[in-house]
């Protein structure tokens, strides 16, 4: 019997319970598809609480967890400061529809804390503020085009799910059904790491394009960091052709440092957005930028933007308790990232010992496993990762206690309530599955 049945025999009574009775109402039994496991296989396990770094699902079992929600929950699930920020919020009322007091008090302390940044206007996701983003760079240069990269992910915004053309400078098509060609037209795709593309793209479409849309450090191929000036000769470009920058911290930004990946990097966008660690674990998503961008927002200027739920007090309650504990204890950042680097030591110490093919990228909190033959770097490396091998790897991990992300394209997200015994421990499960013989 392979491990993998066997967790689900021994393991999964009440997951695969929930599983079935799920797929009757929802959509493939999930309300978004990465959970459904179909890309490493088997059912998924359903979460009945969750306290610190660790997760217990139905069946009563503890997992150490490393995708903290996606990334929001940066300091620990069930965090106190924010769980008593929502539950005395919530005692006042859950929803207005009007002005708050505590939107301005995270709007403040937001600016504050990032560079480059005069107003921020707030959104209930991410998809949100990408799609808000790009709405507002097209209306502030009066240009339709932009750029994306293959394999950075900015939610599911029709201008967003595009496939690459058959070159640099061509169009990108539908990978969507639903997602028109008049949407495809107006998304050029380039490769991440590639500068080149980017300067191909631009040549041909001169005095078109009105933004390029990143993810600062890659998240939705693995972790795959920046190479060395590729920012910097991005944003080069763009400052030459009168091209707005977007950075898409979502999930960079208030975890890899308070002021996010423009801090780390020390490149400045033009416009930025967020999500995750800004909403405390409450489904929260804004865009940021300077004071002669913004102004071109509804109602001051003429680009729509609105939301009846935008601004809801649990969800500026949580984020504001979160942001002012990151605020107020910074080392937290470097805490992470020391963590982070022991667990990429530990996993490369196992893994130098055999003949399995591995690249680990890490960048701050951000890591990922890939079993690749070469350096990832773009999303083109990344899928060339042995799928399989991945399989085996998640599922023997989760037989072991340690929930991963279930998909070989996604970035592992540490919280700080992990300890170094956790750490230790995540380390033993992979030298333990790989003597058992598991990733052969």
């Amino acid at each position: 019997m392979t491990l993998k049945k066997r967790y689900k025999i021994m393991l999964y009574k009440r997951s695969s319970e929930l599983f079935a009775q799920a797929k009757k109402v929802l959509p493939g039994g999930v309300n978004s598809p990465v959970r459904a496991f179909n890309a490493v296989g088997g059912e998924p396990i359903f979460i009945r609480e969750a306290q610190g770094a660790y997760l217990i699902d139905e069946d009563g079992r503890k997992l150490i967890d490393y995708i903290a929600s996606w990334g929001p929950l940066i300091l620990g699930h069930a965090y106190p400061p924010v769980i008593d920020a929502v539950t005395e919020r919530a005692k006042k009322g859950t929803s207005f529809g009007i002005p708050t007091e505590i939107e301005i008090k995270i709007a403040e302390l937001a600016v504050a804390m990032v560079p480059n940044i005069d107003k921020i206007r707030f959104v209930n996701s991410g998809t949100e503020a990408c799609m808000s983003a790009i709405r507002l760079a097209r209306g502030y240069t009066n240009r339709d085009k932009i750029i994306k990269f293959a394999g950075c992910y900015h939610g599911h915004s029709d201008s967003f799910l595009i496939e690459a053309g058959s070159g640099a400078t061509t169009f990108g098509s539908p990978n969507s059904p639903g997602v028109t060609q008049g949407t495809a037209k107006d998304t050029l795709l380039a490769r991440y790491n590639d500068i080149e593309s980017v300067k191909a793209l631009f040549e041909a479409n001169k005095d078109q394009i009105a933004g390029v849309i990143i993810e600062p450090i890659a998240g939705n191929m693995g972790c795959v960091p920046p190479k060395k000036g590729f920012l910097e000769g991005l944003r080069k470009l763009c400052t030459e052709n009168g091209t707005l920058l977007i950075f898409d911290e979502v999930m960079t930004g208030f975890r890899l440092a308070k002021g996010g990946a423009q801090e780390v990097l020390n490149i400045q966008a033009d416009i930025v957005t967020f999500g995750k660690v800004i909403g405390g674990g409450l489904p929260v998503g804004a865009f940021a930028a300077r004071n002669e961008i913004m102004r071109f927002l509804a109602p001051e200027g003429p680009v729509y933007q609105a939301g009846t739920l935008s601004g809801n007090p649990l969800a500026m309650s949580a984020g504001l308790a979160m942001l002012t504990e990151l605020n107020n204890n910074p080392q937290v950042f470097e805490s992470l990232a020391k963590k982070t680097a022991y667990l990429h030591e530990g996993f490369d110490k196992v893994l130098s010992k055999t003949d399995i093919p591995y690249q680990i990228n890490r960048f701050g909190s951000m890591i990922s496993l890939h079993f690749n033959e070469n350096p990832v770097v773009d999303f083109e490396s990344s899928a060339k990762g042995n799928l399989e091998r991945f399989k085996k790897y998640f599922h023997g991990m989760l037989a072991e206690g340690i929930y991963l992300p279930p998909s070989a394209f996604e970035s592992y997200f540490l919280n700080d309530a992990l300890t170094y015994e956790d750490l230790d421990t995540t380390i033993q499960a992979l030298e333990k599955i790989i003597g058992d013989r598991c990733l052969n």
